[in-house]
């Protein structure tokens, strides 16, 4: 089914709209939540949660690409969950290893209370992401938003891990160099 018509259903209020949802993206946001926290209970208690958030806000939201509002969702509650269950804990994940690996990156100075200044971290981040090449920025994006491991990265794209780590690397260290151009130093 076509996500204009899943979001039609979800407008008219219609149950079946969560089926649909949860046939055409369910292992979509599982793979995402399982990556944040690797564990399949969690994340399946993650990933209704997701169906749950998205009926309370659709309508009136009405998302323009149903699959990045419904990643979002299911990251964001999978980093809550994540937080919650290691807090003041170190954790050996890959999440934690790819938060780790921005910390280099993303200065920890910038109040997370201050939505402005989020939003505008979050702008800056998206105009960096928009001058690496597609091969670049999917690598980046697989690592940091999904969560994904280097191994899996390699896998997926058909090339060496030192490839990727190399290309991480690179991304990472221009990202810092144009948030510092951008005002946001560490």
């Amino acid at each position: 089914m076509e996500d204009l018509k899943i979001i039609e259903l979800f407008f008219e209020r219609k149950e079946c709209a969560v089926a649909e949802t949860e046939r055409k993206y369910g292992r979509y946001l599982s793979k995402i939540a399982y990556n944040i926290l690797f564990d399949t209970e969690d994340s399946e208690e993650c990933v209704n949660d997701t169906y749950m958030k998205t009926w309370n806000i659709i309508p009136p939201q009405k998302p323009k690409v149903l699959r990045t509002f419904l990643g979002k969702i299911t990251r964001r509650l999978a980093i809550d969950v994540f937080r919650k269950k290691h807090a003041e804990k170190r954790i050996n994940s890959e999440f934690a290893l790819s938060l780790s690996e921005l910390d280099e990156c993303i200065p920890d100075n910038l109040s997370a209370e201050t939505a402005f200044e989020e939003k505008e971290l979050s702008e800056s981040i998206n105009c960096f992401l928009s001058s690496l090449s597609k091969e670049n920025r999917d690598i980046f994006v697989c690592r940091y938003f999904y969560s994904d491991s280097i191994k899996d990265i390699a896998s997926f794209f058909g090339t060496s891990e030192s490839k990727i780590k190399s290309s991480l690397f690179r991304s990472r260290k221009a990202l810092k160099e144009h948030l510092e151009k951008e005002g946001f130093s560490l």
